[in-house]
């Protein structure tokens, strides 16, 4: 009995030095005897409750209060308050609805993470480890002191949600992070654990509602036994303030229901839909609502029958009233002509922009077209004012690389958010067409397209972590910078955590050690997260470049690819339209006019090859290949060079990342270490495919000064990768 004793004792030693990744950004210290208290008590509260007992080292005691208070009640349930009392000797986490504390219990434990909590009197008889520099601070802000602490916080959208495409079979459409999380198989009668880890995760960083499976939906998910599969998720949820919602198949009354139609004016099909939903909602009576894909890509919808999206979402928004249950209605729809796809959402929903009814929200891509590494945004979010719509970001990479490729995400969606639309002229950011702000509608939100499946670090590639944080930081107070988003995620991850039940001191660090770390770690979101996305950009698809992906799957380059018979808008030669003259789509007015969908003065400066900006100048315009940059280069010379670039900065991304070796993990070191490998050699692939694809029309020698393509051209066409939508290649491209 002792020897097992002694073997379990160092088990778990050891395994608390050693990391998965599956802690996430929820690397808290425990061993804490934290002095909390809460006068109610609720499932909720329990949670923050035991939150800081376990992980508080603040050595000051937290009062956490539900109270309706005329300040409270204008921050609304989720919002909250964190206060230090004026002599000091206790911090108040206070809200008006439990979840705003739950909220502020992880706002407070996240400044703790990051280390920006300073104690200038840390009590004698504390709980702290007063031997640790755990209570100090690389931030030397007076305000982050914890006797001054003075933080008011609410939410920027009401509902900030995660898209997940997981089918009912355990894969999961451009998943890269193994199978589903969801064990339909097992559900109701086993519960994995991840499940709660997973609504815990989301709750530390805002996210308060998920979609489970994937909106190109089987109708199977609104039978019985899926539905008590699903109440079993809510139930594991609801504590952490997360609600469900469910992707629905327009055509379900039919397949599911054994209806002739599906047809949403049919009296018959009504009935079923309102008979469902009260089925779904006795079942799960805080049901967030249906997403809906209908008509794009092959999916059923209300345009098969004749009818209008709004017909089709408000009967929807009818059935659901009663239950204050909402809509979530995609805009990605595009019809297979050879002119129109980046203009089709823009066509068939702005016409019906006020037809909807309150509890429907339009969901609207970032882009026109496809999650691209880089697009304009869609001039949509500055078409429709009657209308609520929300923004789609898609934080799996389909397009970026995959779990192969490291590409922090937060300067895109930051870029979107951002971006003027003139709606209402200067200042009418989608971040305001969005959050309610300009239009004032009640019903705001937010989406993105999860990465997380049951690889044992969620996402894939460590560092894909850092977009799920993102999106939820980022939809929780979009005024937040890239920068600081970065630098919280970072000192979350890697920074060491100090067990007070440890009494070894071997694997902390001296403080200048420790201060060495916070310098490495800053150089690391300067020049390795903030520069990531741009780098990607420049060696896939520089200069407005888009959608030349290999076929399918979207894993590698294939500007080339033609396949017989294939829609023309999924061919990469539709996009970039290389010839003998030149290179891009011309969006213009002497082309598509895609440009006249956006308002002036933006119209006017896309639509002039002398004032669209650089970064998007392929997109809208057909450019000779001659035509003079900014930089006093020809076009062919800087898309040389941006290209060149970006194979550059992924090799100093490698020379980034080796310092770490010294204060992490093994095992997170090589596999981040691992992947940069996969990263730089793939760079190099788009490189000289691309450019000696295109150097076959524009005629001209790459820059002398440039690195040399190390491949040919014809060994690239003829390579293949043999994966389906729903995994990763393992080793990237590899003879």
């Amino acid at each position: 009995m002792r020897i097992i004793s002694i073997l379990l004792a160092l088990f778990f030693c050891l395994s608390s030095r050693a990391e998965d990744g599956s802690a996430l950004w929820l690397r808290y210290a425990t061993g804490t005897k934290a002095e909390i208290s809460c006068r109610k008590q609720s499932p909720t509260l329990n949670i923050a409750v035991s939150e800081l007992q376990k992980h508080w080292k603040g050595g000051i005691p937290v009062a956490l209060e539900v109270n309706a208070t005329k300040e409270l009640r204008a921050l609304g349930n989720e919002g909250y308050t964190i206060r230090t009392s004026a002599d000091g000797k206790q911090i108040t986490i206070a809200s008006s609805g439990e979840q705003g504390v739950l909220y502020g219990t992880y706002h407070l434990l996240r400044l703790q993470a990051t280390e920006q909590l300073l104690n200038p009197n840390p009590s004698s008889n504390s709980s702290s480890d007063s031997n640790s520099d755990s209570n100090l601070s690389s931030n030397s802000n007076p305000d982050s002191s914890l006797n001054a602490l003075n933080i008011s916080e609410k939410p920027d959208y009401r509902i900030r949600i995660l898209n997940h495409w997981d089918n009912l079979d355990g894969t999961i459409e451009r998943g890269y992070a193994g199978h589903s999380l969801w064990k339909w198989e097992e559900l109701p009668a086993v519960i994995s654990p991840r499940y709660e880890a997973y609504a815990r995760a989301n709750a530390s960083i805002g996210i308060n509602a998920t979609v489970v499976n994937n909106v190109n939906a089987s109708p199977r998910i609104l039978s019985d036994d899926y539905l008590q599969k699903v109440k079993a998720l809510a139930d594991i949820f609801r504590p952490y303030g997360l609600k469900v919602y469910l992707s629905i198949n327009f055509s379900s009354p039919a397949a599911l229901g054994g209806l002739p139609t599906s047809d949403p004016l049919n009296k018959e099909v009504i009935a079923w839909w309102k008979k469902k939903a009260k089925e779904i909602y006795s079942l799960i009576p805080d049901f967030g609502g249906f997403l809906v894909k209908a008509n794009s890509e092959g999916q059923p919808g209300p345009c098969d029958y004749g009818r209008t999206h709004a017909e089709g979402a408000n009967m929807l928004a009818d059935v659901l009233k009663p239950y204050h249950g909402i809509i979530m209605w995609r805009a990605f729809v595009y019809s297979p002509t050879d002119s129109v796809r980046a203009k089709q959402a823009y066509l068939e929903f702005e016409p019906l922009d006020g037809k909807f009814r309150d509890n429907v929200i339009v969901q609207i891509k970032n882009g026109p077209i496809d999650f691209q590494p880089r697009e304009p945004f869609s001039p949509l979010f500055g078409a429709m004012k009657k209308t609520p719509v929300m923004p789609e970001f898609q934080i799996t990479q389909e397009y970026l690389g995959f779990s192969n490729h490291l590409a922090f995400l937060a300067p895109m969606w930051k870029e979107c958010l951002d971006s003027d639309t003139y709606v209402q002229g200067a200042g009418s950011t989608i971040a305001r067409v969005t959050d309610g702000s300009l239009f004032s509608h009640p019903l705001t939100a937010i989406a993105g397209v999860t990465n997380i499946g049951d690889d044992v670090n969620w996402c894939g590639h460590p560092f894909a972590q850092a977009n799920w944080y993102a999106f939820g930081r980022l939809a929780w107070k979009h005024s937040l910078s890239s920068e600081e988003i970065g630098e919280e995620w970072l000192k979350q991850t890697f920074l060491p955590i100090f067990e007070q039940s440890r009494s070894d001191s071997a694997n902390e660090l001296s403080q200048k050690e420790r201060q060495q770390l916070h310098s490495q770690l800053s150089l690391l979101n300067s020049q390795l997260l903030q520069k990531s996305r741009e780098a990607v950009v420049d060696y896939m698809m520089p200069l407005g470049l888009h959608h030349i992906f290999a076929w399918g799957h979207h894993y590698g380059p294939e500007p080339w690819c033609d396949i017989p018979g294939a829609r023309l808008d999924w061919m990469p030669s539709y996009y970039h339209r290389a010839d003998k003259d030149g290179i891009g789509f011309d969006r213009s007015s002497k082309g598509s006019n895609a440009t006249a969908q956006y308002h002036s003065p933006l119209c006017e400066q896309l639509d002039d090859v002398n004032t669209c900006p650089e970064n998007l100048l392929l997109w809208f315009h057909h450019v000779p290949w001659n035509h003079r940059m900014k930089s006093g280069r020809t076009l062919w010379a800087e898309l040389c060079y941006a290209y060149d670039r970006g194979v550059q900065e992924t090799r100093n991304f490698q020379k980034l990342w080796e310092p770490m070796e010294k204060y992490i993990d093994p095992e997170r070191f090589r596999d981040v270490q691992h992947r940069l490998k996969i990263q730089a050699r793939d760079a190099v692939w788009w490189k000289d495919a691309c450019l000696l694809y295109f150097q076959q029309f524009s005629k001209q020698p790459i820059p002398y000064e440039l690195e040399r393509p190390v491949h040919e051209l014809k060994d690239m066409m003829e390579y293949r990768l043999n994966i389906t939508n729903f995994e990763c290649p393992p080793y990237g491209f590899t003879k």
